[in-house]
């Protein structure tokens, strides 16, 4: 080779560091430049030819055997799914969730309070084989100093001086320690408190508002009761407890105090007869229902931060019109029995109202004439709330299961933190549950399992304040999951009891009542009987209330909640226990004597929340069906229309609101015809939902053949097409998400599903279309007429 750099260049600053040399010319190889190009060019095609036909379709499919999506290889550990859905249905037992039970209701564990559980949550988890993190967030929460009731009556008729007004009765505010139930007497007990509960000490008199739901307000203001300054005093039951106190707050009530009602606990109560816990399945009369006192049909999350994450130095917003202002306690209903006999004789009794206010008056037996008041001008009520407003960590775990496909993912949930030092139903029923799910994918872990999509698991933190934990996640990963996120299946309080329920989009219907065909019931009166065998079927829509809500109504991901309730009309130790939520005997004790004795339900629950997150993860075509959502919204449209004509049923707690000052507005007759536009863009969506249907079932038994190596084409063709039908019905449900949101709450991005307005549990269809309805503003409504059929339209195209 000869020298490359002329000796004679000389070298100074400015010499490039790449020069331009001459050097003598090549030798030529063939004497026609034609002839060499054309070797050159068909060399590379063949290379590039041999690439595509054998490593092209190696590298675009899936290696896992027991799939058939479209052809896999036998490796050394690989298991096939009929092997994991044994792993799944004989790995959890029944006393290692016995084991989990003890373990998360030994001590209390508050929201933020809980970082030992976090800790031994993971170190758990990963032990299993699953990779897991803790995740933190500044949450804005309270915690409870001191409370006080009392009732006092003026001795001295005329006189208004302090000395005139004497104690009749003080509450004890406190639930009875039992020596058959360990928790109840530990030294760290929580007191009984509200969540978000305004701070107070308020004197006043009082009046009995019923349920305290809308329409309860609403009556009373047509029967000219006096609220303004006053207390009310309202069942637990119809509505979320913070709604009853937001419209008190509204009408210029006070303060609130909230009891509950053995005329809401079905057969087993004492007035029947039926022994009270901890010798019997009734309710102890000292119980008291603790809860989250949020305006959880605003939004839920940290009320400082609406739309992001409480993350440590983000700004923080006021929480006016997102908690109460007005201070409010919880009582038992021993405690609320001399204060609504003392109402007897005061005001219009129940009966004078309607129908609806002499529902499940279990008191009467006890001297409660459910009078309304409001007291007489001789009884007034002293309520004293306090309570430390603090931010604090808390801590969600999250574990990963990386799967083939890193675009498509399971997320499942349950929380962890509870009101109580037990909890035994909620939430750790569903934590022993998912722990058992977790140790089951790890069996399979060990065995090579490894999924076609990912999952994510969840232990969240804050649920019960307001589903903090989850919420502030789902805002923080919200690009992610928009892109991912195949479903979310969540756990709550996974059995208290034998029967089971479920709400869930309908875009799972189907998958749901397949996997309860598979599952073995723990009743077997009938041997080979499966939980599908003795669910009624039903399945509720999507509300609010649990770590679903961000989830399925403002990251438009499609999402399930199940598991097993009391059975009220059957008295006794099997299934007519009545379960005392969110109360001190929510303990292991109850769980073990009452609510599940031998925790055969819990193992059940983990049963199905595995073999249904697996089939989730597992199917080649993801198991969603569009032509079960796309009738369901028919239905749902169907049922609003119904409201127009007067024909709807009304539920037994009206909760409706009522008409705006200003209204009507807008044209009744016009919305009523704009419906046909509705019932047209919904049958346009049950067409093309149908067919993409047919089409994901025709590529699903294509997938389950085995497809030659040679026929390389094919399996790149059906690859593709899987790929492509699993996209749509992963962002189907992503089509009703409305970027501005709800009126008046624009959290809640989704058209078809929110929480009700004034019911907060409840789920609401097309909510913005019946608030407006309910209003009587037509021109609202005629406007959210347009946003669902643009929707339903749309979503009709993304399935083309």
């Amino acid at each position: 080779m000869g020298r490359l750099i002329d000796e004679k260049m000389e070298s100074n600053e400015t010499t490039p560091l790449i020069a331009t040399v001459r050097v003598g010319p090549a030798r030529q190889r063939y004497t026609h430049s034609f002839v060499r190009r054309f070797c050159t060019i068909a060399l590379g095609s063949s290379l590039i030819a041999l690439t595509v036909l054998f490593l092209l379709p190696v590298a675009l499919l899936p290696d896992h055997h027991h799939r058939k999506f479209p052809h896999y290889r036998p490796q050394p550990q690989s298991i096939a799914f009929s092997e994991l859905q044994a792993i799944l249905l004989e790995t959890p037992k029944e006393e290692k969730a016995q084991e989990w039970s003890k373990y998360y209701t030994s001590g209390p564990h508050l929201a933020g309070k809980n970082y030992s559980q976090a800790v031994w949550t993971q170190d758990r988890w990963q032990e299993w084989g699953v990779k897991s993190d803790i995740v933190a967030y500044d949450i804005y929460i309270n915690y409870p100093l001191g409370h006080r009731l009392a009732l006092y009556e003026n001795k001295k008729k005329g006189k208004d001086d302090v000395d005139s007004w004497k104690v009749k009765f003080e509450a004890s505010l406190v639930e009875d320690v039992l020596d058959e139930d360990p928790t109840t007497g530990l030294e760290d007990s929580i007191p009984t408190f509200h969540g978000y509960s305004a701070s107070g000490n308020v004197t006043a008199p009082y009046v009995y508002v019923n349920y305290g739901t809308y329409q309860d307000y609403e009556d009373l203001l047509k029967a000219n009761i006096s609220l303004e300054g006053k207390i009310a005093v309202a069942k637990y039951g119809g509505i979320f407890r913070g709604l009853k106190i937001k419209r008190a707050q509204e009408l210029g009530m006070v303060g609130t105090i909230l009891f509950t009602d053995p005329g809401d606990d079905g057969a087993s109560t004492d007035e029947n007869n039926v022994t009270t816990y901890p010798k019997g399945p009734a309710r102890n009369p000292s119980s008291v229902q603790r809860g989250s006192a949020q305006f959880l049909s605003v939004a839920p999350g940290d009320p400082t931060t609406p739309g992001y994450p409480s993350k440590p130095g983000v700004p923080r917003q006021p929480v006016e019109g997102s908690i109460p202002s007005i201070p409010s306690i919880p009582i038992s209903y021993v405690d609320a029995i001399p204060i609504l006999k003392a109402l007897n004789g005061y005001g219009p009794s129940s009966k004078d109202i309607n129908k609806h206010w002499q529902q499940n008056q279990g008191l009467k037996y006890k001297g409660v004439d459910y009078n309304v008041g409001p007291s007489p001008d001789d009884l007034v009520l002293n309520l004293v709330n306090e309570q430390e407003y603090v931010t604090t960590p808390l801590w969600n775990v999250i574990g990963v299961i990386n799967g083939t496909l890193p675009d498509e993912v399971i997320v499942i949930g349950n929380h962890r933190d509870a009101w109580i030092a037990g909890g035994a139903g909620d939430p750790n029923s569903g934590s022993a549950a998912l722990n058992e799910v977790v140790r089951s994918f790890g069996v399979a872990l060990s065995q090579g399992w490894k999924p076609l999509r990912t999952i994510v698991i969840a232990s969240w933190d804050g649920e019960e304040y307001g589903l903090i934990g989850s919420t502030e996640w789902v805002e923080e990963y919200l690009p992610w999951l928009t892109h991912a996120n195949v479903a979310y299946v969540n756990l709550d309080v996974a059995t208290v009891g034998p029967i089971f329920h479920a709400s869930a989009s309908p875009l799972l219907n189907k998958l749901l009542y397949e996997v309860t065909a598979l599952i073995p019931s723990p009743n077997q009166t009938i041997p080979g009987q499966t939980l599908g065998d003795l669910w009624d079927g039903r399945i509720s829509t999507m509300g609010s209330g649990s770590d679903f809500t961000a989830f399925q109504d403002y990251a438009g991901v499609p999402s399930v909640d199940f598991g097993f309730g009391p059975d009220p009309e059957a008295p006794g130790n099997t299934g007519g226990a009545v379960y005392h939520y969110h109360s001190n005997y929510d303990s292991y004790y109850w769980m073990n004597t009452y609510g599940d004795p031998g925790f055969h339900y819990h193992a059940a629950t983990a049963k199905l929340f595995g073999l249904f997150t697996a089939k989730l993860a597992e199917a080649p075509i993801i198991p969603l069906n569009a032509t079960d959502y796309a009738i369901a919204l028919d239905k749902y449209i169907s049922n609003v229309e119904s409201k127009l004509s007067g024909t709807a049923e009304e539920d037994e707690i009206e909760v409706r609101a009522r008409p705006t000052p200003n209204a009507p507005k807008g044209d009744l007759e016009e919305l009523k015809v704009s419906f046909k536009k509705l019932h047209k863009a919904a049958k346009k969506l049950k067409k093309a939902a149908k067919a993409h249907d047919a089409w994901a079932a025709e590529l699903a038994e294509e997938a389950g053949e085995d497809i030659p190596w040679w026929k390389w084409y094919s399996k790149i063709k059906l690859y593709y097409n899987i790929r492509r039908v699993n996209s749509k019905y992963k962002y189907l449900e992503r089509q009703f998400l409305y970027p501005e949101g709800l009126d008046g709450r624009p959290w809640f991005k989704h058209v078809v599903f929110a929480p009700g307005l004034w019911t907060g549990y409840a789920g609401a269809v097309f909510p913005g279309l019946v608030e407006a309805i309910d209003a009587k503003d037509y021109g609202v409504a005629q406007k959210w007429v347009g946003i669902i059929e643009g929707s339903l339209f749309k979503a009709a195209g993304s399935l083309k």
